[in-house]
């Protein structure tokens, strides 16, 4: 059983090194940058599909939090003295949060970004305190 699992961890280990290997080979259009900008360049393009990659990361994590909870609950309705109802209720709170992180990150850079002096008017914040005094 030893030398079973010591196979598996060494097939394991080259079958991740050649992965890698021709990962590296196989991005040849990178390979021909020979300044300092054509690389800065790469690495942005690189860094712009990450967002996006965070964001469905985070929806499929929210949605296996949420499913986890829920699960977690109905174990605690059949044997709620081996089951917490807190553990359920965790997973759910994790997974809400997870579900609407790319939500509020999205509305918070457009905040943030924004060039247009709107979402922050004093015309109209004057006009609310005339309003309240």
């Amino acid at each position: 059983m030893l030398k079973l699992n010591q196979r598996l961890n060494r097939l394991g280990a080259m079958a991740s090194a050649s992965f890698i290997i021709g990962t590296l080979a196989s991005s040849d259009a990178y390979a021909t940058s020979k300044t300092f900008n054509d690389i800065s360049s790469n690495i942005t393009k690189g860094i712009a599909s990450i967002p996006g990659l965070l964001a469905a990361v985070s929806y499929v994590m929210g949605l296996i939090f949420s499913i986890l909870g829920v699960l977690k609950i109905k174990d605690h309705v059949e044997n709620p003295s081996q089951t917490q109802l807190k553990d359920g209720a965790i997973r759910l709170a994790v997974g809400g949060a997870l579900f609407g992180l790319p939500i509020i990150t999205a509305a918070m850079q457009d905040l943030i970004s924004n060039n247009n002096t709107s979402a922050i008017d004093g015309n109209k914040l004057n006009k609310v305190q005339m309003l309240v005094n």
